[in-house]
């Protein structure tokens, strides 16, 4: 075949084609509108999964800090006996005297019951931690910062009141909606219904910070009272004690030096500790791959069904060509342009749409559970959808229309 004859049939198939999308304007508008849906199946799905996987890792990431130091379980959500680090702010005076270390400090968690009355108490997770930070983003009031000097020896058992003694608390927005609580209120706090009773916070601040990490409400409570409240004065026990390094300093070799000086507990890099997360948690994984596994097996699905319904709609008009002499590669064609230009429409529009609605959708994740961002859409997932809507769409509306053109009979014009 010439290059003349090839370029006459290509505008031919072109030609065809437009005018068959401009024949049926409202079929062309719901197959667009329908590729449009394709698509946000697969960008909404997958941007997902996407955050579903990074959450944790972001949670690290805003700790801003370099050295994680644990004992199993390394759960981040654990709490009460799963406090496995005994000692924890002499473990912690010891590591800050380090020439590479900056700082160091322990943090625990604990199941907790709080509440405005005694006898009605809502169970949550308490984090203990020496002080709150800018990068809490309170949503109203501010936080709190203990006295607590590790490097005077403040971290002696004997040099704490065993009673909690700043008694104030940074609320959840969930908890504190749910208990309708704002800044200056008294709330109740315990780790169990009995001794709720006995210790009034005072609430100085609201704001989400753990929440985010641990994936459920949680509190902030100065390290030493909720120590107080569980019990563990005297021993002193923290999930984990966190350790940033000078600047200039190898992360990795502080790392390395502080898992030999420690062989009893688990010393890690921020990034090996969201590794280590997701080994004690595989559903995360799973879950955010079984997104986006959706995501596509949804969209190509729904795309392969819609240009066949396209096929199948045009039988007739490809009957009467393949009765005037046209040969099956071009009734292909013919298919195969509509679904480029559909596919591209319905594409552009689609990946338009995805962070409006991605931004609504976080949103409602944010007011509901307390995730602000639990849908992220970093650039592959948006030349994942485009890649469906065009290639996989053109592809699709080619070997349909080449199928539908067998059975493009004559019998087909009768009646």
């Amino acid at each position: 075949m010439s290059l003349r004859r090839a370029a006459v049939r290509a505008r031919a198939v072109v030609g065809l084609a437009s005018a068959q999308l401009r024949r049926t304007p409202g079929r062309t508008a719901l197959t667009i509108m329908a590729v449009t849906l394709a698509v946000l199946s697969v960008t909404l799905l997958a941007s997902l999964g996407v955050g579903v996987v990074e959450t944790g890792e972001d949670g690290l990431e805003n700790a801003n800090r370099d050295i994680w130091i644990s004992s199993d379980p390394i759960d981040p959500s654990a709490s009460g006996t799963a406090n496995p680090i005994v000692g924890s702010h002499g473990v912690s005076a010891d590591i800050a005297e380090r020439d590479d270390v900056s700082s160091a400090s322990p943090i625990a968690t604990h199941d907790v019951y709080i509440g405005t009355d005694g006898d009605d108490l809502e169970r949550t997770s308490a984090v203990g931690v020496h002080e709150t930070h800018d990068e809490f983003d309170f949503e109203s009031g501010g936080g709190f910062e203990t006295e607590l000097n590790v490097s005077e020896g403040d971290h002696l058992e004997s040099e704490r009141a065993a009673d909690p003694t700043h008694e104030e608390i940074v609320l959840d927005p969930n908890t504190a909606e749910t208990l309708d609580v704002s800044v200056g209120d008294t709330v109740y706090l315990g780790t169990s219904r009995e001794t709720a009773r006995d210790h009034e916070f005072t609430v100085v601040g609201i704001a989400a910070y753990y929440s985010q990490y641990l994936g459920s409400d949680a509190e902030a409570v100065p390290l030493t009272d909720l120590q107080a409240v569980a019990g563990t004065t005297g021993t002193d026990r923290a999930t984990f004690i966190t350790a940033s390094v000078e600047d200039g300093a190898d992360r990795d070799a502080v790392g390395d030096d502080l898992d030999d000086e420690y062989a009893a507990y688990d010393v890690r890099t921020s990034d090996e500790q969201v590794s280590a997360m997701f080994e004690e948690q595989p559903l995360v994984l799973a879950s955010g791959a079984t997104l986006v596994g959706l995501a596509l097996v949804g969209g190509i699905v729904l795309t392969v069904n819609l240009f066949a319904l396209v096929a199948y709609q045009q039988r007739d008009e490809l009957a009467a060509l393949r009765a005037i002499g046209l040969s099956r590669w071009v009734l292909a064609g013919t298919i195969g342009v509509q679904g480029l230009v559909i596919g591209l429409i319905g594409g552009v529009v689609g990946l338009a749409a995805t962070p409006i609605l991605a931004m609504a959708l976080n949103y409602l994740a944010a007011s509901v559970i307390g995730f602000e961002a639990l849908l992220q859409t970093p650039l592959e997932v948006y030349g994942v959808g485009l890649a469906l809507a065009i290639v996989v769409g053109t592809v699709v509306a080619v070997v349909t229309g080449w199928r539908a053109s067998r059975y493009a009979r004559i019998e087909h014009l009768e009646g």
